[in-house]
């Protein structure tokens, strides 16, 4: 009896630390890679970000983790620079054993990441802080897309909307101030695609590099066309100065921007300065305590009140890939969680709903308008 039940013993060790036949997945644990900017100007939306899906992954591995397995996150800071988020994902997949990835920021960081390195290695990524259509090509036109779940609308989505909602208040004088990358031109192409609907094009063009501050050829380039509203895509630090160099300048547009620029970022940097300026948002409104899933992101202790676009996405995204794990079971595989999240058609995460199927990733196409109101509240 006591050499059967050591030899008990030696096969539930041996079982505790079986390897599995994907990288970064144990009989105990589930490791997941995550990019983005965690230093550099746009530090404070990875910060959000992890800081919001490591809670949610504390908060499940403390009722047992999913199928019986600890989430643990591993991730690597960008600086939101292309070749370091590359650079990253590479070292997530062969060196820290990620099994899957979650929440890239950016869309030229993380398109040239999935056509080199994540698609190629058939690794699933499930949402990234980008709307770009480089990300969205059909599968059948790029394979890689098949690893690329969306959380978000796409930039289309969101400045069709914008658009929209100037042409219906009557204006039609409508320049775009733009990031010089993946981000900033797609947001351009969208600008222009909704203006054509409308027979209209964009009355001036104005750009700013990628991390540059250096605005003042924007402003003298769309000043001069006296434009009624502006579409700024851009992060929140040019944005900022942009408003700021503007008003110097005598310019007072409708300005709008796009939800990457970060609502709660923006409205800190500006100040008072923020009033009036309108945002397209991808998610519901984080401060509402009648959305189920809200309600949710609003309870992780890491939050203490300070509630944002990001975090919630950032939720969202976590959410997403956690109800994809839970559909995989507890015979995991990478294929396996591909299958899964492909099954994700109308699911329901509580308000907030994903759509996937064996060929579809966009996952949504919530776009919500909002204008920054006194004492920098977001209104709706």
């Amino acid at each position: 009896m006591k050499v059967f039940k050591q030899i008990a013993a030696a096969c539930a060790m041996a079982l505790s630390t079986v390897s599995w036949a994907d990288p970064g997945l144990t009989d105990t644990s589930i490791t997941i890679g995550m990019s983005a900017p965690f230093s550099g100007p746009n530090g404070a939306y990875g910060e959000d970000m992890r800081q919001t899906i490591q809670s949610y992954f504390e908060q499940l591995n403390r009722s047992g983790g999913i199928n019986g397995r600890k989430l643990q996150l591993v991730a690597l800071d960008d600086g939101y620079e292309t070749e370091r988020t590359v650079a990253n994902t590479r070292s997530l997949i062969t060196e820290k054993n990620a099994f899957a990835l979650l929440s890239f920021y950016g869309s030229s960081p993380t398109t040239e990441a999935m056509n080199t390195v994540f698609g190629p290695a058939k690794v699933p990524l499930v949402g990234t802080i980008s709307g770009a259509d480089t990300l969205r090509q059909p599968i059948s036109a790029n394979p890689n897309s098949r690893y690329m779940f969306h959380v978000r609308a796409s930039y289309a989505d969101e400045t069709e909307a914008i658009v929209n909602q100037m042409v219906s208040i009557g204006l039609r004088s409508i320049a775009v101030f733009y990031q010089n990358d993946g981000f900033g031109k797609a947001g351009l192409d969208g600008v222009t695609a909704a203006l054509k609907k409308h027979n209209l094009t964009p009355s001036a063009v104005g750009t700013v590099e990628r991390n540059s501050l250096n605005v003042n050829a924007a402003v003298q380039s769309i000043a001069k066309s006296n434009p009624q509203a502006v579409v700024m895509v851009t992060l929140y630090k040019p944005t900022a100065a942009f408003v700021r160099a503007m008003k110097r300048a005598g310019q007072n547009p409708m300005f709008m921007t796009l939800s990457p620029v970060g609502t709660e970022q923006l409205v800190q940097e500006l100040g008072p300065e923020a009033r009036g300026i309108g945002i397209s948002q991808v998610v519901p409104y984080p401060w509402n305590d009648i959305v189920p899933v809200v309600r949710d992101y609003q309870k992780l202790g890491s939050k203490g009140g300070n509630f944002s676009y990001y975090g919630l996405e950032a939720y969202l995204t976590a959410r997403t890939m956690v109800e994809g794990l839970r559909r995989a079971g507890r015979d995991l595989s990478r294929d396996k969680l591909i299958t899964a999240l492909e099954s994700m058609s109308g699911a329901d995460l509580g308000g907030y709903r994903i759509n996937y199927s064996g060929t579809a990733r966009h996952g949504s196409r919530f776009v919500e308008l909002t204008v920054i109101g006194p004492g920098g509240k977001v209104l709706r």
